[in-house]
């Protein structure tokens, strides 16, 4: 009989903390909208001008936990009767839109505060104002400080995510499972398991219950892997970029650092999530067979530029260093 997931035996912490971890967005600092690193089902920020654009899944009344159209200042102040522009949008100031200062000449051309506007302060309707500022210092004017509104204290900081980060609790839930799977399909995945402290009936028990599961939600479609560049034709995992096949221990070993540079409370291991297609606004990529494990450095050349356009600059690198006869020395030692 199935063992449900909640009574398997433990994961290693590093392996299990960078699981969970996936279901988080990325980092946000304070001077930014965003929240930082919360649940992918948070409350999504949609900018204006990229409402319009088609999106696979959600429809903005499928959000979870509600959405926020981020309005320019000079889209809302330009029109002759705005919040009658908006209604015909069916967007309302201090529901589910808020005007975003992110300009100065913004602020001083329509300052909120003049006409007694209130800055926002909750992430679901009633907002509790209508406007947030994040405005950068700068020293070309007297009074060039840093103008942050809404959404800046401690306990509420941040009024939510970056709308491509979106993914719903279920369909987080199965890519976390996925991606456990692309670790028990690692070629050594028995013996990094084994150092990590999993006992070998613990990693056979665990091992088979979630490949038992991933099978039953049509989440280990060996073809649909292969294609989505995360194993290789003997279906060991590997990395999307490189396309090497990826060592269990590299999921349970923090990276190596370079000397003089040590960081004691450094959690990066060698291995990164990788989204095969990247995120970008108009799509939700962070779901089943677009996810990941990839080398730490290829997931950092690689970045929000995409896998084929990551390797199409490689191969212009490769080619031009060729002309130049640099690939010659390197080749011969010299």
């Amino acid at each position: 009989m199935f063992m449900p997931i909640a009574r398997l035996p433990r994961l290693p912490s590093l392996l299990d903390r960078k699981i969970y971890k996936t279901g988080q967005t990325r980092g946000a600092d304070d001077d930014e909208i965003y929240q930082n690193r919360v649940g992918r089902n948070s409350t999504v920020l949609i900018p204006y001008m990229a409402r319009g654009r088609p999106a696979i899944f959600p429809s903005e009344k499928e959000f979870e936990n509600g959405y926020i159209v981020l309005i320019p200042p000079s889209e809302y102040f330009n029109q002759q009767n705005p919040d009658a522009f908006l209604k015909g949008k069916g967007l309302f100031l201090g529901k589910n839109a808020l005007i975003f200062y992110e300009k100065r000449e913004d602020w001083n051309k329509n300052n909120p505060e003049s006409i007694n506007w209130q800055p926002a302060k909750s992430r679901r309707s009633p907002l509790g104002g209508s406007y947030v500022a994040r405005i950068p210092a700068t020293t070309a004017h007297t009074n060039g400080g840093k103008i942050i509104r809404g959404f800046d204290t401690t306990s509420n900081k941040g009024a939510g995510i970056r709308v491509y980060e979106y993914s719903s609790s279920i369909i987080t839930k199965q890519c976390r499972d996925q991606l456990e799977v692309l670790y028990w399909l690692c070629r050594d995945y028995e013996s990094a398991s084994l150092s990590s402290g999993m006992t070998i009936n613990d990693i056979q028990t665990r091992r088979a219950a979630i490949l038992k599961s991933c099978d039953e939600q049509g989440l280990l479609d060996y073809d649909k892997l292969y294609l989505a560049r995360t194993i290789n034709k003997n279906k060991n995992t590997v990395c999307p970029l490189c396309l090497e096949e990826l060592s269990g221990k590299g999921f349970v070993t923090r990276m190596q650092q370079a000397e003089g540079r040590e960081v004691n409370d450094l959690t990066v291991t060698e291995v990164n999530l990788f989204h095969i297609r990247e995120l970008i606004v108009g799509a939700y990529n962070h779901v089943p067979y677009n996810l990941g494990w990839g080398h730490h450095h290829c997931n950092v050349v690689t970045k929000d530029a995409g896998i084929m356009n990551t390797l199409n600059w490689m191969v212009t690198i490769i080619n031009r260093n060729i002309l130049a006869g640099y690939l010659e020395e390197v080749k011969s030692g010299k």
